[in-house]
């Protein structure tokens, strides 16, 4: 085992990336790979990263592509016969019908065994190598929860007024509970983990983005709740950072500033019908069982409560701050859909006739 301990100078070598084939994960270790003093980067997924290669072994821009599934029993010769020094886990799955190939399409109980079991294989098989000195983990704001009892702006030591029992806030609660009994049985590591706020993007597609990409918006009636968003640019560069170098501890990651849902929806151009609680759930029922938009209970709280992060601490550790504040993040997730569209009139009064009677 090695000697390292948390806060030295280490350089970065082999990195493994898992859920490569996602946007964020292609981009990651496209940017790693790009980086000379960087050796191998080994991406792993159930299924390549988007690239003209086909197959297996090697991709453009020097990545290394492996076929695993982290709950299987291989990710222990993949990071021992590569003598990989750090690892950067980015395969969090935020709904059930993922549709990657991971094994998210099967319903929540999938999601949560790939989140969570895959977790926890993974940082097994770190736990038993001798070269891993440096593991990155993708975790989110929302393990805060979105509640009107919770305050205005949360720290990473802020306890959540009312924790999650379902969804990605709940996996990811659980996520961080392994990587902190991780941390502490193998001290030797520099454990970093990273909780995003909402991402945006030209690239990004999100429960939140589909909601405002949307000819129609519609809004919890009497609610106007703070957003936070963080750019996917943003996120790349943090995750290269902290890859790159120890940073332990946890860190909340998101554009200064926030922006009310109000705000939100007048930058997209786009008719807003304000529906009393009742009924915006019946709206959210339909548009998730017609797949238009995953409109899961942790989503439903955020658009009526919001959520705001302080970053002090990330500016402190990194000496940086985000390029893209909230309003820039959203304003270029924006451009990249166009205008909003047409949607008749009539089209808006009819959905407003349909949940009358509820209201």
């Amino acid at each position: 085992m090695n000697t390292h301990t948390p806060g030295e100078a280490s350089m970065t070598r082999t990195v493994l990336v898992t859920g490569v084939s996602g946007h964020i994960g292609a981009r990651l270790a496209s940017a790693l790979a790009a980086d000379p003093e960087i050796d191998r980067v080994i991406g792993v997924d159930t299924a390549p990263p988007p690239s003209p290669a086909g197959g297996d072994g090697a991709v453009p821009g020097r990545i290394e592509f492996v076929r695993v599934a982290l709950r299987g029993p291989d990710l222990v010769d993949v990071i021992g016969d590569a003598d990989v020094d750090t690892v950067v886990h980015l395969s969090l799955v935020s709904g059930p019908a993922g549709g990657r190939g991971d094994g998210s399409g099967g319903g929540r109980p999938a999601m949560k065994e790939h989140n969570v079991i895959g977790t926890m294989r993974l940082l097994a098989a770190c736990q038993r190598s001798a070269t891993v000195r440096r593991v990155v983990v993708r975790s989110t704001t929302a393990v805060y929860g979105s509640s009107p009892h919770a305050p205005a702006v949360f720290t990473e030591d802020t306890e959540p007024v009312e924790v999650s029992h379902h969804g990605f806030a709940r996996d990811a609660t659980e996520v961080e509970s392994y990587v902190r009994g991780f941390a502490r049985r193998r001290p030797d590591v520099t454990t970093t983990t990273l909780r995003f706020a909402t991402l945006m993007g030209p690239g990004v597609d999100s429960p939140l983005t589909r909601y405002f990409s949307q000819p129609v918006l519609p809004t919890v009636l009497g609610f106007d709740p703070r957003l936070q968003f963080v750019h996917e640019d943003d996120v790349v560069e943090v995750l290269c950072r902290t890859a790159r170098a120890d940073h332990p501890g946890v860190f909340n990651v998101a554009g200064d500033g926030v922006l009310l849902l109000s705000q939100c929806v007048r930058r997209t151009g786009r008719p807003v019908i304000p529906l009393p609680s009742p009924a915006f759930r019946l709206v959210s029922g339909l548009a998730r069982g017609a797949r238009l938009v995953d409109f899961s209970p942790e989503q439903l709280s955020l658009l009526s409560h919001g959520r705001a992060v302080d970053t002090t601490r990330l500016a402190a550790e990194l000496g940086w701050r985000p390029k893209y504040s909230t309003a820039a993040a959203f304003d270029d997730f924006l451009r990249s859909r166009g205008g909003p569209g047409d949607l008749p009139r009539a089209v808006v009064d009819w959905l407003a006739d349909l949940v009358r009677p509820i209201s």
